[in-house]
């Protein structure tokens, strides 16, 4: 006799935009509690976005709930859009009970436990807004060889790279990434991808990923254009990254690449390349020069719900 199959309740946002099929999907998988660490990476590769998440109920009192995040390849212990996803559902679902105009909650990862917010207009959530890791600034790349094999594994110049006065720098606000300028937009959407060469570098270097930015953007409210690579985590080019905006949020203002204040607000623009434009909020909090908070969000949509039957 075959034992009873396994239903689960899934759903799939778009984070970063207002419309679907742009921004960064999410799966969402309901009711994974007390499945084994194999069953949600095959969950997660089934689904096969660049991440899926799992809610479940927190180890800590105050959190809302605990976040579970896999890509197709393997557990995160942090992310910033399948976060914030996963909250918008949360709340569209009302598992997560709505409070006009702002519901402030705790969510839970493998890293700690951090503040969501979710604006909240006529019971409809029209923004997330997560707080993450107070940035850590990991160290440059700063000879001219390691810059022109940076340069050489973008198939760019060293010369489009230098160009820009600023530092290649690992940063780091839950995930570490490497942050690469680059002085113009046509140089960034040239970026075609070396797998086998961006974790070879990523390796060394001890990152998760590489985000390319330059502050010539496509749309004129942006301040900048970036493209993020992670394919040492399974994702070969992200269509919005939140936890390296808020790493590149605070790379922005530690070397003064946009205008600064008490609290710096920058627009990122991604997805492009990939036919998912995204626009990503960073908030950055500073005080004597020092920065104190740094904040990632945007808008999310709803795009499909579902049963996984196995």
């Amino acid at each position: 006799m075959n034992p009873e199959p396994r239903i689960l309740s899934c759903y799939q946002a778009d984070v970063f935009t207002d419309q679907p099929f742009r921004g960064n999907p999410v799966a969402v998988v309901l009711g994974a509690t007390g499945l084994s660490n194999p069953e949600l990476q095959r969950i997660a590769r089934e689904m096969n976005l660049s991440e899926t998440v799992f809610p479940l109920p927190p180890t800590d009192p105050t959190a809302a709930a605990k976040v579970r995040i896999f890509t197709p390849t393997q557990e995160i212990p942090f992310a910033g859009h399948p976060v914030l996803g996963t909250f918008y559902v949360l709340g569209k679902l009302g598992i997560l009970p709505l409070k006009e105009p702002v519901t402030q909650v705790l969510y839970e990862c493998n890293i700690g436990v951090f503040p969501i917010e979710l604006y909240v207009h006529n019971g409809d959530t029209h923004r997330v807004i997560m707080s993450q890791p107070k940035p850590q600034f990991l160290g440059a790349v700063e000879s001219a060889k390691d810059l022109f094999e940076v340069a050489t594994v973008l198939r760019l110049t060293k010369e489009q790279i230098t160009g820009t006065k600023f530092p290649v720098e690992m940063v780091s606000t839950g995930l570490p990434v490497m942050i690469v300028p680059v002085r113009t937009l046509t140089a960034v959407r040239s970026i075609v991808p070396d797998v086998a060469a961006i974790n070879d570098l990523c390796a060394r270097y001890g990152v998760n990923g590489i985000m390319v930015f330059t502050t010539i953007t496509v749309e004129q409210m942006s301040s900048v254009h970036t493209r993020m690579f992670a394919p040492p985590i399974g994702v070969t080019e992200d269509p919005a990254t939140g936890s390296a905006s808020g790493a590149l949020g605070a790379y922005l203002v530690q070397n003064g690449v946009v205008e600064v204040g008490p609290t710096t607000e920058i627009v990122a623009e991604q997805g492009y390349e990939v036919d998912r434009p995204s626009r990503i909020l960073i908030q950055v909090e500073s005080d004597d020069d020092a920065i104190q908070q740094v904040k990632v969000g945007g808008q999310v949509v709803m795009v499909m719900e579902g049963r996984l039957i196995y």
